[in-house]
């Protein structure tokens, strides 16, 4: 429908009709209904002296059965085993065995015994390597020489990828596995890793910068 122009004279007596109409509609339901009107605006009952908070514990109470009722039910569900689609997917068994972590090298069943297992147990490989048992030891033995504290510290100078099959944070991708990296290492001694950058240099030989240099 298109947009009416109500600059038009024509539109706006139109309109002025339209208005007229409805308000002598208003002012007659008014009429025919003024007793109930000033009956809905006395109050004619005895004051309750309730307040905004009384009628909100009355409506919360009502509800508390309801929430109990879901509270139930939730743990119930909380309790249930989730289903795993994967074990009706063909070819899983196989899938699995080729990604298990002794298949890709970063363990054996003889380091960590829950490796071990058949080609149809579809739980998740365990996070986190096991810990030796001397450094276990350190937990159960009593304080100040041992505890809980010492126990974490021994454990906080074993490198994470001693500790873990997988980077469990994206800090640890930075150096992880950097033991069996083909990076030559820098010598020792400076004067070697000096002669070999120099002699890898594109320029060849430079002189020494100005900081070298002695006083004048």
């Amino acid at each position: 429908m298109p947009i009416l122009d109500i600059t038009k004279p024509e539109i706006i007596l139109v309109l002025k009709e339209a208005y007229d109409k409805e308000k002598r509609l208003q002012t007659y339901w008014v009429n025919k209904n003024i007793e109930k009107l000033q009956k809905a605006a006395t109050l004619t009952r005895e004051p309750t002296n309730y307040y905004e908070q009384d009628v909100m514990k009355h409506a919360m109470i009502a509800g508390m059965a309801t929430i109990t009722r879901d509270h139930n039910i939730a743990i119930r569900n909380r309790i249930k085993v989730p289903i795993r689609d994967a074990k009706s997917m063909p070819g899983i068994e196989s899938l699995r065995h080729e990604h298990s972590i002794i298949n890709l090298g970063l363990g054996t069943a003889k380091e960590d015994p829950r490796l071990a297992r058949p080609d149809t147990d579809l739980s998740p490989d365990p996070v986190m390597r096991p810990v030796d048992a001397k450094t276990r030891e350190i937990f159960f033995k009593p304080k100040p020489d041992f505890g809980r504290e010492k126990y974490l510290q021994a454990r906080a100078k074993i490198l994470p990828e001693n500790k873990y099959y997988h980077p469990e944070c994206m800090s640890w991708d930075y150096g992880w596995r950097f033991s069996e990296s083909k990076i030559l290492e820098r010598a020792i001694h400076g004067r070697h890793w000096l002669l070999q950058k120099t002699l890898q240099s594109r320029v060849g030989p430079t002189p020494d910068p100005d900081h070298y240099k002695p006083p004048m």
